[in-house]
C-alpha cells in the first residue's frame, strides 16, 4: 500500500485509486497506481498544482492524461510539465491546453505498471473528450462525459447534446457492465447500472 492513505478512494489487490478535489469548480483529480510496481498516472491536472505535485511524487506518477481540454481541468499543466511529467490529450482538444507532450487516440492502451488503461473517445462535452477504462476491472474514469444523473453539459463551445448521448449510449452503456464504477470529473461516483436506465429521460429533457 502507498503512503497516501488519506487520499485513497478505491483499491483492490492490483490497483489503488487516489482522489483529491481541487479548484473553484471542485474538480476530481484521480491517480491510478499499480500496487505491484508502484507506477502511477494522474488523470486531469486541474488546479492547485502544489497539491498535485506532492501527490504525484508520493504515488510514483509517471505521466498526466487529460479527459478533455476545458479550463477547469488544465490549470496545473504548466507546473506539472515543468516538473518533468508528460501531458497527453486528444488531437481535438489539444488546442485548448497551454501545452502538451503526447496525443491520445481512441482504443489505445496506456500501461500503468501491470495495469492497462484503455482509451474510449466520447465526444460531445468537447470534441475530444475521452474516458479511460481499467482493463479487466469494473472501473471507468468518465471525465465530464457521464455524471450521476446525466451527461456533461453541452452548452459550451464545441459541445453537442446528440453527440454526447450517442457517446454514452454506444461507447459506455452498450459495452460496459452494470457493475462498472464511474468516476466522474466532478462530484460522486456512480455506476453504469445506476445511470443506464435513465438515458431516455435525458434525451427527452434535452440536457
Amino acid at each position: 500500500m502507498s503512503e497516501r492513505a488519506d487520499t485513497l478512494h478505491l483499491a483492490d489487490t492490483d490497483f489503488e485509486i487516489h482522489k483529491i478535489v481541487v479548484g473553484p469548480m471542485d474538480n476530481n483529480v484521480f491517480v491510478l497506481r499499480c500496487r505491484r510496481t508502484g507506477d502511477a498516472v494522474l488523470i486531469d491536472a486541474a488546479n492547485e498544482h502544489e497539491r498535485l505535485l506532492d501527490l504525484a511524487k508520493a504515488l510514483g506518477v509517471r505521466r498526466v492524461i487529460e479527459t478533455h481540454g476545458h479550463w477547469d481541468h488544465i490549470q496545473a499543466i504548466p507546473e506539472m510539465r515543468d516538473a518533468g511529467y508528460s501531458v497527453s490529450v486528444t488531437t481535438e482538444d489539444a488546442g485548448m491546453l497551454p501545452s502538451y507532450d503526447e496525443i491520445l487516440g481512441d482504443d489505445e492502451i496506456i500501461a500503468v505498471g501491470d495495469l492497462r488503461l484503455r482509451t474510449i473517445q466520447t465526444p460531445g462535452h468537447t470534441p475530444g473528450s475521452i474516458c479511460f477504462r481499467i482493463e479487466d476491472k469494473p472501473v471507468l474514469f468518465s471525465g465530464d462525459t457521464l455524471f450521476p444523473g446525466g451527461p456533461g453539459a453541452t452548452s459550451f463551445e464545441g459541445g453537442d447534446f446528440p453527440t454526447i448521448i450517442g457517446s454514452i449510449e454506444d461507447r459506455l452503456f452498450a459495452p460496459l457492465g452494470p457493475e462498472t464504477i464511474v468516476l466522474p470529473g466532478h462530484g460522486d461516483d456512480t455506476t453504469i447500472g445506476a445511470e443506464s436506465p435513465h438515458l431516455t429521460e435525458w434525451v427527452e429533457r434535452g440536457y
